[in-house]
């Protein structure tokens, strides 16, 4: 097949998968007045490959398979690999009004990390893991099938290994083994886009010990699984008006807790098994693509927020005050500081022992943390020059109401030459994207996604070489 359509995608869909939003089952994600939003959010990845202007971006010749295939299937090899995958997740995010399609983006993280880390394991303990990675691999690029990544164990008492916990469910675990497979139980939290792929991906969340063997396991599975079951969080659901919600009417991202309920796992799709000194490191190999897959996802957002902080201060008439441009300008620093960063881990990258090029460590999570650290208060800047009718001004309603449209539209007038509702739709753009449910989801996103402010600063600290700044300083002093 090589490429699919969008018509194809949303076909894909309807295979029976269970899925549960708001206490109900739903019969069709494709066609859910709430679910169904997202589909049409990211069939656009499906767009972008055939359309004649992104196609050579977002597609490539398959020497393997002699197909046209989506690029995200290509194991990057240099630096020029990860900026053009960092190209493609930026660019679909800012032709998807600022909200990530993350269907391919994490699954292909995913299988390079298990890539790398099944060539260690089967060194060391005679596995048949790398083969059957390739194998999965190839079956997902060839069909292109869309995959999400289950990784967060809901954890339980956090400070208890899963071995010591109450009960082994809040960890997934391996329940039975039998001679075609294996049987998992358990679940996992924020699993993005499970609704609307083809596949999950399971990995491990942390370092194990010794004793917790069956819960180090990572495998593949068709989202329409016998036992599998989906959980979609309701949290951003997508208003209708379009008028008050510019963005998150039309563009949606869901996340579920994903329920491994005796699911049986064929050996071919089995990827680790009991072999726990190699969990905590398929963890975090995962984290160092998953995280510039992060960053390259972040500035279309940035973007967007220095577009409607710039739009307000024109349409209030203040775009020349100082304190205004002083804030815009500090925007602009936020947001090109996590742009260069990340293109700057994609031109520093290594070339592992396999040959795939990973992005600069250090660099990944300075630009992560530098976003995290730093988005409230990049909100409070586009806050603060909008002004309160952020949350204060009339609805939509009102506004077609001849009763008061006239009052609105005398009264709510900003600079010469703008119409009153353009000023308002700005308001609400601000809105949508920082007052808003959809705004209070990228704020913990912005925290939490992609691993939480503490452990950028864990791995900034262990990778960045601190041995050679030592020995400068030492060499400075004249110290032996």
């Amino acid at each position: 097949m090589g490429l699919r359509t969008a018509a194809q995608f949303k076909a894909g869909l309807r295979d029976g998968r269970v899925i549960y939003c708001k206490g109900e089952r739903v019969e069709d994600v494709t066609t859910h007045h709430d679910l169904g939003i997202a589909v049409e959010h990211v069939a656009l990845d499906f767009d972008l490959a055939e359309g004649p202007e992104h196609r050579e971006l977002f597609s490539w010749e398959d020497p393997e398979s002699g197909q046209r295939c989506s690029r995200y299937y290509k194991v990057p090899t240099c630096a020029d690999d990860l900026l053009k995958r960092r190209e493609m997740i930026e660019r679909s995010t800012r032709l998807g009004g600022s909200v990530v399609l993350l269907i391919k983006e994490i699954g292909t993280d995913a299988l390079f990390a298990l890539d790398l880390v099944s060539q260690q394991v089967d060194q060391h303990c005679n596995t048949p893991y790398r083969d059957r990675v390739a194998a999965y691999h190839r079956h997902c690029k060839e069909r292109d099938l869309t995959i999400a990544v289950a990784q967060t164990d809901v954890k339980g008492d956090r400070s208890l290994l899963p071995s010591q916990q109450e009960h082994p469910d809040y960890y997934v675990h391996i329940v039975e083994e039998r001679p075609d497979g294996i049987v998992v139980r358990g679940a996992k939290a924020h699993t993005t886009c499970a609704p609307y792929v083809d596949e999950i991906i399971v990995l491990p969340t942390r370092a194990f010990g010794v004793e917790d063997g069956p819960f180090a396991v990572a495998f593949a599975v068709p989202v329409n699984t016998p036992g599998l079951k989906l959980i979609a969080s309701p949290f951003g659901s997508p208003p209708p008006s379009q008028f008050h919600h510019p963005v998150s009417s039309r563009h949606r991202m869901v996340d579920t807790l994903t329920i491994f309920d005796d699911v049986f796992v064929p050996w071919e799709r089995v990827f680790l098994k009991g072999e726990t000194p190699f969990a905590g490191t398929l963890a975090n190999t995962f984290v160092e693509f998953h995280r510039f897959t992060a960053v390259s996802y972040k500035p279309p957002l940035c973007d967007l927020l220095i577009g409607a902080a710039a739009l307000m201060a024109e349409y209030n008439g203040i775009e020349k005050a100082s304190h205004v441009r002083e804030k815009l300008m500090k925007l602009i620093a936020y947001t090109e500081t996590v742009r260069g960063l990340s293109r700057a881990a994609a031109y520093d990258c290594r070339l592992a022992a396999n040959g795939t090029a990973v992005p600069n460590i250090v660099m990944t999570n300075l630009a992560k943390y530098h976003f995290a650290n730093n988005y409230h208060q990049a909100v409070c800047w586009v806050q603060d020059i909008a002004g309160g009718l952020v949350v204060t001004g009339p609805a939509e309603e009102d506004l077609e109401n001849p009763d008061t449209k006239g009052y609105i539209e005398r009264l709510l007038g900003g600079k010469k030459g703008v119409s009153t509702r353009d000023r308002l739709r700005a308001f609400n753009l601000v809105r949508d994207l920082t007052a808003s449910d959809f705004g209070g989801y990228n704020e913990l996103l912005a925290i939490h996604a992609e691993g939480s402010l503490e452990t950028q600063k864990i791995t900034i600290l262990r990778d960045f070489d601190l041995k050679r700044c030592k020995a400068l300083a030492k060499e400075a002093i004249g110290a032996a």
